[in-house]
């Protein structure tokens, strides 16, 4: 189960009509920086950007993935989109993205970022919870899918 100050509601959207991974990248970037005022959504982007840019963060079955580092932060902090249709990600298995769970990691946070990052590819990685997130028809029944393990 995730802490509240990981993810919560505010930070998740459901249902979005986005056309490419930029504006995808765009929306978790805002996502990403509502939790904390002294976050700037542009900065947030492009270290999103910068990320991607080193390669696809796109897992595979639909899955994305994207995380940066930053110092703005002293916690780890999480969003999450669902699609109504996937995206272009440049995923490794060429699929279409239409879930992606984006983390924001302060600058020392190693061996925490890389434990938080293979958590969410092995919870990813089931065909039921990734049925169940495409299922879901509100921020709170996201939640709780990503809440089960």
């Amino acid at each position: 189960m995730f802490s509240t100050d990981l993810i919560n509601e505010t930070r998740i959207q459901c249902g979005l009509e986005l056309t490419s991974k930029k504006r995808l990248l765009e929306t978790l970037a805002q996502l990403l920086a509502s939790a904390q005022p002294r976050l700037e959504v542009a900065t947030v982007f492009e270290r999103l950007v910068e990320r991607e840019r080193l390669g696809s963060t796109g897992l595979g079955h639909g899955i994305g993935l994207p995380h940066a580092r930053t110092k703005d932060v002293s916690s780890v902090i999480g969003a999450f989109v669902q699609l109504n249709q996937g995206v272009d990600y440049d995923a490794t298995d060429g699929q279409v993205v239409d879930l992606a769970f984006a983390l924001l990691v302060p600058d020392e946070a190693n061996d925490e970022h890389l434990r938080l990052l293979a958590q969410l590819a092995g919870l990813f990685s089931d065909p039921t919870i990734r049925e169940q997130l495409r299922g879901a028809e509100s921020a709170a029944a996201l939640l709780q899918v990503l809440n089960t393990r």
